[in-house]
């Protein structure tokens, strides 16, 4: 305990840990259960989910559902967004428990689109034969491939083990270095790059899955822009001279300044 004060970080109770395991059990819950259910759902084209409204209004949900992710997931990580969530646990813990709340807020959103999509009941295409096994693969890789980048970027940190494991350690909050080795030697947004990934080697195609891989794709080249800012902002020069020479979406093309 000497030791932790001398360090500066506050003695936890027990209390507060056991506050901080239970966030960590449903946060690592919701975000194996969201991963789950974007694999399967994106593998069927988004022809199979759990919603089932009627046109008109399945179209808006849709569209409802598929906008509040990105809108969402890029609001909170605003400063007016790092308030909001420093609200969301209780014990003076909201501040060290962020990641791992935002990462719990992300998986629900997650769970939202692809467990409350309500299908056309159209399918465009669907593999078969030796083009199946194929794409699987591809899908199979385009998933490894996000979860390499994940690691890179700092795992403990991307899936919010960071803010609990560590107020249950009793240990202060260390955000990891900005990022430069693994996947993001080539470009410096991999996990963008393999999230679109994902979207676009699935073996089935309907209108509904066009539609999220659009959207989502999108969202996947314009949301990394806002992300830089921040890493600007808390990094300079470091993050500078890193983008001048390491590309911001294809690893193929490389900076000339």
């Amino acid at each position: 305990m000497k030791d932790i004060k001398r360090l500066g970080v506050p003695a936890r109770s027990s209390g507060a840990r056991v506050i901080a395991a239970c966030y960590g059990l449903l946060c690592h819950s919701l975000f194996i259960a969201a991963v789950a259910a974007m694999i399967v759902m994106m593998y069927h084209g988004m022809s199979r989910s759990f919603g089932d409204l009627a046109e008109p209004y399945g179209s808006i949900a849709n569209g409802m559902l598929l906008l509040q992710f990105p809108i969402a997931h890029s609001l909170l990580l605003t400063r007016g967004g790092n308030r909001f969530m420093r609200h969301l646990a209780p014990a003076g813990l909201g501040a060290d428990l962020s990641t791992t709340t935002y990462a719990a807020i992300a998986s629900l959103q997650v769970l939202a689109l692809f467990l409350l999509w309500s299908p056309s009941g159209i399918i465009w295409w669907r593999a078969e034969g030796p083009l199946l096994v194929a794409l699987c693969c591809a899908y199979a890789a385009a998933w490894l491939s996000l979860l390499k980048a994940i690691v890179d970027a700092g795992f403990a940190l991307q899936v919010g083990l960071l803010g609990w494991y560590s107020i249950a350690r009793g240990i202060a909050v260390r955000y990891p270095p900005m990022p430069r080795t693994g996947l993001f030697r080539f470009c410096r947004q991999p996990i963008y790059v393999a999230f679109a990934a994902t979207l676009w080697t699935v073996p089935t195609w309907t209108p509904d899955q066009l539609t999220v891989a659009g959207v989502l794709t999108l969202y996947c080249l314009i949301g990394p822009l806002f992300k830089e800012a921040r890493f600007k902002a808390r990094f300079g020069d470091q993050f500078e001279a890193y983008r001048r020479h390491v590309p911001y979406w294809l690893p193929f093309r490389r900076n000339r300044k």
